[in-house]
């Protein structure tokens, strides 16, 4: 037996996801130490009892597809329109340096991903769900890649499987990330613990609320409100964004340089985001951007959750876990051997060390998280916190789209 909910039950199934997940966090300390997304705490638990019914009864659960691939594709438009390429001067030749470091750590996750499966008797192409696709790229890049995985290259359960090694990969993102860098800090003898009096006087930055962006701005600067106004001027920009991509993915279908439709729409936004500002001198409004790209998120991963089938897992659940524990060996040892050793040995690389073990296996969030916990223990690391969020944000879903395209054309 088969139900199908449309459009709007679609949307009121995955409010009452997002309602559930909030409650959950507010009351499960371990959702709110590992920075789960509230979108998939409560989704998990719902696609459980989705599981639980399909085994009893036979039940099958099925919800508009249309609705998630386009809040999917505002998402995507999201990060794009964030991508101003004037921060990256803010960062200096250590951010190109850092980027370099995690371009080279992305084709790494892919390739061990890709062994492993092969090895394992698997789909080459579950070792990308299990590599980049999921790892750096997040709950929203896993489910992005596990429909284009299913519709165009026939990959079943694709996007069941990218929400599984996401949720797996915030967990460890968060568990090796400040054990390493303390260990690198002791180690090498970086700093000294600060006394209770200098911890309470310690000022590190932090991240805004349902932002994965540092906030950098005055404290004395009055915040420019989200007005009617300032909405519609967002959308117009979101409009664009998807107008592109709707053209692109038609023009180059069935050529070359045939890319998913939430890849221009992520292309689209770095255009407009960089023509406006340094052609017409327009500023876009960054924090209307974060909220209506987190808005798009948690609904698109909501949808997501909902429509999983967790049955089309249970014979991978031990390949899985192989590709996945190899996967935490290698982000631990990389970023304790590379991207400590290239940023510079020091106080700051073990920070960014910490910010790279939790946006490579996890997120963003993840990753301020760790550096947190260690600059609240051995002081502030501007460097690390200027850094990390303008890679984590966008840059590093840009790379990873190109880096995973390329994987892609070489595996079929």
């Amino acid at each position: 037996m088969n139900v199908t909910f449309g459009a709007y039950y679609t949307l009121i199934m995955a409010v009452l996801v997002l309602m559930l997940g909030k409650l959950m966090t507010r009351h499960i300390r371990f959702l709110r130490d590992f920075n789960i997304p509230e979108p998939v705490s409560g989704g998990l638990v719902v696609a459980a009892i989705i599981f639980m019914l399909h085994q009893t009864t036979g039940l099958a659960l099925s919800f508009e597809g249309s609705l998630q691939s386009a809040f999917m594709l505002v998402f995507f438009s999201s990060i794009g329109l964030s991508a101003n390429f004037a921060k990256l001067r803010e960062g200096g030749s250590a951010l190109f340096i850092f980027l370099g470091v995690i371009a080279v750590f992305i084709m790494m996750q892919n390739i061990v991903g890709v062994s492993l499966a092969t090895v394992l008797g698997l789909d080459p192409l579950i070792g990308l769900v299990a590599g980049s696709i999921t790892l750096v790229g997040g709950h929203g890049t896993a489910g992005a890649w596990g429909s284009v995985l299913e519709n165009q290259y026939g990959l079943t359960g694709a996007t069941t499987l990218g929400i599984a090694c996401a949720t797996f990969g915030l967990v460890i993102g968060g568990l090796v990330g400040g054990p390493l860098a303390k260990r690198l800090i002791t180690r090498h003898q970086l700093a000294q613990p600060l006394t209770e009096s200098e911890q309470l006087r310690a000022d590190a930055p932090t991240v805004s609320e349902g932002s994965e962006v540092a906030n950098f701005e005055s404290p004395n600067k009055a915040p420019r409100l989200i007005t009617a106004d300032a909405a519609v001027e967002t959308l117009a920009l979101f409009a664009g964004c998807l107008a592109f991509a709707e053209f692109m993915t038609g023009l180059t279908m069935g050529t070359v340089i045939q890319l998913p439709t939430f890849v221009w729409a992520l292309g689209g936004g770095v255009v407009i985001r960089n023509v406006l500002d340094y052609m017409f001198g327009f500023k876009v409004f960054d924090r209307a951007i974060d909220v209506f790209g987190n808005a798009a998120l948690s609904i698109y991963l909501a949808i997501a959750l909902l429509s999983l089938k967790l049955w089309e897992l249970t014979d991978l659940a031990g390949p899985l876990m192989v590709i996945l524990a190899a996967q935490a060996i290698v982000m631990t040892l990389y970023a304790a051997f590379v991207t400590f050793r290239i940023m510079g040995k020091n106080y700051d690389a073990a920070v960014l060390a910490a910010g790279h073990c939790g946006f490579g296996m996890g997120a963003t969030p993840t990753a301020v998280a760790n550096m947190q916990a260690i600059t609240n223990q051995y002081g502030p690391s501007h460097k690390a916190f200027l850094i990390v969020p303008l890679v984590g944000a966008f840059f590093i879903d840009i790379i990873n789209a190109f880096v995973l395209q390329a994987m892609l054309s070489i595996l079929r």
